[in-house]
């Protein structure tokens, strides 16, 4: 059986598209808990503010909340300036975390043909300014490339 598909030989992939691998100043637009029995986590879904070049663009990632990955969540929400008496407590509230910005570092690696969109470092909004320089020539390097 063949099927036509409108704008299938047009389609490229999201890798293609979107945010590029790089650093950013980010939103936390909408944060969601997954429980799993060995691997439980964090969907956080990221709107970048600057550079302006790739503003109003979103991507989406995870933090893992497993023993072993814990340091990584904690160094996410003190850049992102959480409650730090909430994180005191080790609690966290995800109506909270809606609208904090930060810096992050992202990056893609392809598992067995899957693209995995990693977070490699964060960093305090303040922070941006020192770094959006920076940032900005890369970009336009790629895109005279």
């Amino acid at each position: 059986m063949k099927r036509y598909v409108a704008g299938l030989s047009r389609a490229t992939t999201q890798t293609e598209e979107g945010v590029p691998d790089g650093v950013f100043l980010a939103r936390i637009e909408r944060l969601q808990y997954r429980w799993h029995k060995h691997k439980p986590h964090y969907v956080v879904l990221f709107s970048v503010v600057e550079p302006k070049s790739c503003a109003g663009n979103r991507f989406s990632a995870h933090l893992d909340c497993q023993a072993r990955a814990l340091w990584r969540l904690n160094w996410f929400l003190r850049d992102f300036g959480y409650d730090a008496e909430l994180l005191s407590r080790n609690e966290i509230d995800d109506r909270q975390l809606i609208g904090l910005c930060g810096v992050v570092k992202i990056r893609r690696n392809v598992v067995n043909g899957t693209s995995l969109l990693l977070l490699d470092g964060f960093a305090p909004q303040q922070e941006w300014s020192a770094l959006s320089d920076e940032v900005e020539q890369r970009i336009s390097m790629r895109v005279e490339s």
